[in-house]
Parts: C-alpha cells; structure tokens; sequence
C-alpha cells in the first residue's frame, strides 16, 4: 500500500508532461495550417498600377504629334497631323480606346487643358505669322475663337477664375504684347506689364520676374502685381526661377553659402516659408538651368529632375535623378535614377508621370516603370 502511494506523483508527473506535448504538437499544427499555402494557391501580389494599362496606343488617324496631359487619372489627351489638319483625341489607359473630340483645319502648335480640365484651349496656326485661339469644351463644342497677328503665342490660365487667360503676343523680333482673355465676356483687354512670363497667383494678382534688358544679371527681383488698380510690391529680391500653385509658391534662387547649389524655397499663400532644399546647378551661357519640375496639389508633392553634380550644361553627361519632395514634412524620395532632363506631367493623384519632349512615355511612380505611350 505504501509503495503504490509512493509511485503516485512519479505518474502524475509522466501525464502532464505528455499532456504538454499533446498540447504543443496541436498548436504547431494549427500555425502550420494558418501560413503554408497550398501548392495550387499562387501567393497574392499587388499589380503594378502599369500593368493595367492599355499600352501602346493605337493611332486612329495620320501621324502622333504630341501628348498634351492628363483629363483624369485614366484618360489622357493628345493630338495627330493628317496633311494640313490636326485632331485632338482622348485616350482612356484602362480601355485602350481613343475618342475623338476635335479637327482644326489648321496645324495645331499646342493644346493647354483648363485647371478644372472641363475647357481645352487650342492653338493653331493658319501661316507663320498668325494664330488662333480656340476655347472649346472636352467634347469638342466650341466657345470662343479669336485670331492674333502673331510669330508665338504662350498662355497662363486662371486657376482662381478660369473665365480668364493671360495671352502673350510675340512678334518675330520677340517683342511682345500681353492680353487678357474673358471668356464669360467674350472680349480682350490688352495689359501694361513689363514682362511676358506671368503666373496668376489669385483671382486678379499675377507675379512677375522684373529683368533688366540694359542690364543682363542672372537673378532679378520677383514682384506682385494687381490686374485690377495696378499696385505692385516686391514678394523676393532676388530670384532665377517661380512656380505657383492654388496652395504654395515656390522660388528657386542661388544659394547664397554655396553659389553652385539651387535653392528652393516654398511658402504658404500667407508667404510663411514652410521648407527649403538645394541641389546642385548647371548653368547656361547667360542663365541658370532650371530642371523641369511639377507639382502635384492632392498628394502636396513636388517632383523635380536633379543634376548629380554642378558645372556647365553644354557638358553635363552624367543623367539627372528624379526625386518627389514634400514641402509640408520635408520628405525626399528618390522615383528613379539616370534620366535624361526633359517635361514631365503628374496625373491627378500623383500616382504617375507622363515624360518626354511629346510626353510619349509614362512613369508609374510606385513600381518606378518606364512604359512607352507610343510605338516607334
């Protein structure tokens, strides 16, 4: 009796730890179960926004021209030559379908879409020494058609009141002659400004650089003018370069402790500085080299081309890096390396890039895919 006591606790011993093991063998089968995927089940991956795209596009008519940018975040715009006549196409990237929307009888130069994207104005050109403006909707229903004795044209339209657009008449001389479009009023006021490079920067103020042509400098003061009673005031001293967008402004200037840095600056709409950065600078024979940049509002992100090193363009081989900053938090991002510096367009939601002198190739952004938008 007494040796059967005695063994008592050896057996309760043997059964709780062969209870323990029972218990471990069951939980590591369940974790198995949970992570091992069966062999004819495929690991799921999150396609490359690219990958959905209808690419290249097939050209209805004539001869691709040029792209000219987004309508949304799937339809791009652009326009073919047949002959003498031009014809601007709408293109939706998930479909791989063109539509058209408008046929000029004459050779289109450029079409410009309107901020909210629901007006395109064209520019074309009977001969070498006019243009004609043509405002119509994004079905091709036509607003406004007015002619400008002219060697060039360039255009700013009003983010804040888009019923109005800057027009700039260059002469061949390169004289120039600013005018300012109403579409509501369907009239043209000429303006007294001293420059022909101008940005709105609200309903009724535009910024301007003053250059001096008697006194060529690679800087020069930044002003703001009112369209309306014509007070002016100086924003900045000294400038190469500005940019404006409904929310920021952005002023590139020499660094003043590193003259072969670039330095950009962005502000509030209150003009509270909010983040600065600097790259290096390649210069031209009498300006500084500004790469293209553009700045995307829903994302508040600012992508840029940078040069790896400073010195002189003519002889600069060495590619520029695409890089995303965010002048909010002073993020830096780097999209892709060794590109050639050329224009670049941020689709609506910042997700992709149209690039290239014809915008004839598209970056998708988070995989950092190059795809080309036509087929040489």
């Amino acid at each position: 009796m007494s040796r059967q006591k005695s063994n008592e606790p050896i057996f309760l011993i043997l059964r709780l730890f062969i209870l323990v093991l029972i218990l471990s063998a069951c939980a590591e089968k369940e974790q198995l179960n949970q992570k091992v995927t069966p062999k004819n089940e495929k690991p799921k991956t999150h396609a490359a926004l690219g990958d959905e795209w209808k690419l290249p596009i097939s050209i209805p008519a004539g001869e691709f021209y040029k792209l000219v940018g987004w309508l949304s975040d799937t339809q791009v715009l652009y326009i073919t030559n047949l002959e003498q006549t031009s014809s601007v196409f709408r293109y939706d990237l998930l479909t791989g379908k063109s539509e058209f929307i408008y046929k000029s009888e004459h050779p289109i130069v450029n079409v410009q879409i309107s901020p909210s994207k629901k007006r395109l104005l064209i520019h074309s050109s009977p001969s070498s020494y006019e243009g004609v403006v043509t405002i119509i909707d994004t079905k091709g229903k036509e607003q406004l058609k007015k002619s400008f004795a002219s060697y060039e044209l360039g255009f700013e339209w009003n983010p804040y009141q888009e019923s109005k657009i800057l027009v700039t008449k260059f002469d061949v001389d390169w004289g120039f002659q600013v005018f300012l479009l109403d579409l509501k009023r369907a009239n043209i006021t000429e303006l007294n400004l001293p420059q022909p490079f101008i940005k709105w920067i609200n309903a009724s103020e535009v910024a301007l650089i003053t250059w001096d042509e008697n006194s060529p400098s690679l800087s020069a003061p930044l002003i703001e003018k009112n369209l309306d009673n014509g007070n002016e005031k100086t924003l900045y001293p000294s400038v190469i370069n500005f940019s404006t967008s409904r929310n920021l402004f952005m002023t590139v200037a020499v660094n003043e402790k590193d003259q072969s840095m670039a330095r950009y600056s962005f502000f509030d709409k209150g003009m509270k500085r909010l983040f600065t950065f600097s790259i290096p600078q390649l210069t031209n024979y009498s300006d500084w080299l500004v790469p293209y940049n553009d700045f995307n509002e829903q994302k508040g992100q600012f992508i840029t081309f940078s040069p790896l090193t400073s010195g002189e363009a003519d002889s600069y081989t060495d590619g520029f890096q695409l890089l995303a900053y965010n002048p909010k938090n002073g993020s830096r991002n780097l999209i892709y390396e060794g590109l050639e510096n050329e224009p670049i367009a941020i689709s609506p939601s910042g997700s992709a890039l149209l690039y290239g002198n014809q915008f004839e190739k598209i970056i998708d952004i988070d995989s950092k895919k190059i795809y080309e938008l036509i087929k040489e």
